[in-house]
């Protein structure tokens, strides 16, 4: 028997109709208007491991926020967002990960613009 830990090069959250439809928290979606220096908190199922960094080589701990359905499809960054805390805890026997992300540039979905290559900021 072993842990189960899911790394994660990316923050991945839910469309904020889901919050609204009564589906998931607030935590668990993206805020309907991001909003560049400001902090806010994220909520995931499960134990997820998150890039915490100042190291100028990976973009100085950048990583993309993207959205999902929750079949691993992702939508394309839609902000470069910086993970300032992550805490592990359990709610009603299951394993949960929040934390706090602070937004440092909002991208336009219409830009045809690569902002990372892979997991670094570009």
């Amino acid at each position: 028997m072993g842990i189960k830990v899911e790394f994660n090069p990316d923050l991945a959250l839910r469309n904020i109709t889901e919050f609204k439809n009564g589906n998931r928290k607030i935590e668990e979606c993206i805020p309907e208007n991001l909003e560049v220096e400001k902090v806010y908190e994220f909520l995931k199922s499960g134990q997820r491991v998150f890039y915490l960094s100042d190291s100028e080589f990976w973009g100085n701990g950048q990583i993309p926020l993207c959205e999902t359905n929750g079949k691993e499809e992702l939508s394309r960054p839609l902000a470069s967002i910086k993970i300032l805390e992550a805490t592990h805890f359990l709610d009603k026997g299951e394993v949960w990960t929040k934390g706090k992300y602070k937004v440092i540039e909002v991208f336009d979905e219409n830009d045809p613009k690569i902002n990372f290559e892979a997991c670094k900021r570009i």
